[in-house]
């Protein structure tokens, strides 16, 4: 490939080094659908003799569809995947080969493919998200109406539906899906006709492989386009965001799941046991959702790295952009994937919930609350109700064990209606149905809520299998003979 330029050898050790394809391997149908436009506008264009542009792209057809099938001849010896796919077509086609790579470069056609991959990645993803917020507005449906407490500092704060608990996660994967989709937008612009970096002597037409592959824009400089891996960046970027939140969920099941909160049971199909203690039912994975959230992190991290300090141009640093990319992509898509299998067999403990309703005063702010719509300024309302909760922590007693003596004495200016009236809203029920307005827990505001985040992952929905069509379109077109 590097022609006349070397008399000598690299060294096999260097070679190894050097050596990408166990890792852009999977960029084999990219790189092929890539060097398919390129070879069909470059006949179009009369820049290459009809009878060896004609023999290149029928080549370039036959290993795609192979490829696709997963049967196409992969030699381990070779450098990177365009080495491989550029040997297999000289091997089919003979010296007619070698008119492929007129007016580009390894450093367009690699970021071409990978873009190609990006844009995947991330309608895949959007697709496995989607399946997961569907999940859990089915538990919506099927469960909100449980009360629960909702905690701030890990510690009892107020009551809530479980359906507002669960409609949160929905509203962070909508924003998850959000992210993705533009970094789809990203990835699509098409940088091939930039060449090695200055852009390429022959009157190409880039709008056309464009629309050939896909691509909604191409590059505008050609030194950016070769260098360029911000799309990548804005990925990982989405991923490591996306497996935060599940991490966030998965530490909340694996709480729920213990003893100590017994909010969750989990059933046989997502527990695991214990080698040595038989009474053992673990939250696995739960904790490896948990656990992996480092992986895409990491990546995140490290890819920033690769980017930093780098001059205009491709340098040989971005060989280690795919396998941070690829691996980060793999974990988010496998972890919605569990976390799907986990929604779906979620059992929640109502009795669990209820009981931990009762303790800790959680409906406290609802003394404070009534007593502001008496006329009581916050601050003030705020004391008397934290002069009750002493009084009945003191006393070992609940809210609701107060007696009415009790709450005459520690709110004297109240009258017997008044106080009936706060012992009423001091409730779990009445308290969740105070709050509301819109974004609150109360059930009205809880319904629609679920009607509203349903619309938005419907929305998300319909673009990802737009998305979907999309490119399988394109890959049709491109599959189709000349």
């Amino acid at each position: 490939m590097w022609g006349g330029r070397f008399e000598g050898r690299l060294d096999p050790r260097l070679a190894r080094f050097t050596s990408s394809l166990p890792v852009d391997i999977r960029l084999l149908t990219y790189d092929l659908r890539t060097s398919l436009a390129h070879a069909r506008m470059l006949a179009r264009q009369g820049i290459v003799p009809p009878q060896a542009g004609a023999r290149v792209v029928e080549g370039l057809r036959e290993m795609l569809l192979e490829a696709e099938a997963g049967t196409f001849p992969v030699d381990a010896q070779v450098e990177d995947v365009h080495t491989l796919t550029e040997g297999e077509l000289f091997r089919r086609v003979g010296d007619a080969a070698g008119w492929l790579h007129t007016a580009r470069s390894r450093n367009d056609q690699v970021v071409t493919a990978f873009r190609l991959w990006a844009k995947e990645a991330a309608v895949s993803t959007v697709g496995a998200v989607v399946r997961a917020q569907e999940a859990l507005l089915r538990l919506v449906e099927r469960d909100g109406h449980l009360l629960l407490p909702a905690y701030t500092h890990l510690q009892r704060a107020q009551p809530v539906l479980l359906g507002h608990h669960l409609l949160a996660y929905v509203w962070m994967l909508a924003r998850d899906g959000r992210r993705l989709r533009r970094a789809y937008e990203a990835a699509d612009v098409l940088p091939l006709g930039s060449g090695a970096a200055a852009g390429v002597s022959f009157p190409v037409d880039r709008e056309a492989v464009a629309r050939m592959l896909g691509f909604s824009h191409i590059s505008e400089n050609s030194l950016d386009a070769t260098g360029d891996r911000d799309f990548a960046v804005e990925l990982v970027d989405a991923l490591a965001l996306l497996m935060t939140h599940l991490s966030r969920w998965a530490e909340e099941a694996v709480l729920w799941s213990t003893e100590e909160f017994g909010f969750l049971l989990l059933t046989d199909a997502v527990a695991t046991g214990s080698s040595i203690m038989p009474q053992k039912r673990n939250p696995d994975a739960a904790e490896l959702i948990r656990g992996r959230w480092g992986r895409v992190a990491g990546n995140q991290m490290a890819l920033l790295g690769v980017l930093k300090g780098l001059p205009l141009g491709y340098q040989r640093d971005l060989q280690e952009d795919k396998v941070l990319a690829f691996e980060a992509a793999d974990v988010a898509l496998e972890t919605l994937e569990a976390l799907a299998v986990l929604l779906a067999e979620a059992r929640f403990r109502p009795e669990r919930m209820r009981a931990a309703l009762a303790a800790g005063f959680i409906t406290a702010t609802e003394v404070s609350d009534f007593l502001v719509r008496r006329g009581i300024p916050f601050r003030q309302a705020h004391k008397l109700a934290g002069q009750v909760v002493r009084h009945a922590e003191a006393r070992g007693k609940t809210l609701a064990d107060l007696a009415p003596e009790e709450w005459a004495a520690l709110l004297p200016d109240l009258d017997a209606a008044a106080l009936a009236q706060l012992q009423s809203a001091v409730t779990p029920e009445a308290a969740v149905e105070a709050k509301d307005v819109p974004g609150g827990t109360a059930p009205g505001q809880v319904r629609t809520a679920a009607v509203r985040a349903a619309a938005e992952v419907g929305r998300l929905r319909e673009w990802a299998a737009a998305a979907d069509a999309a490119e399988q379109r394109v890959r049709e077109a491109l599959r189709a003979p000349a």
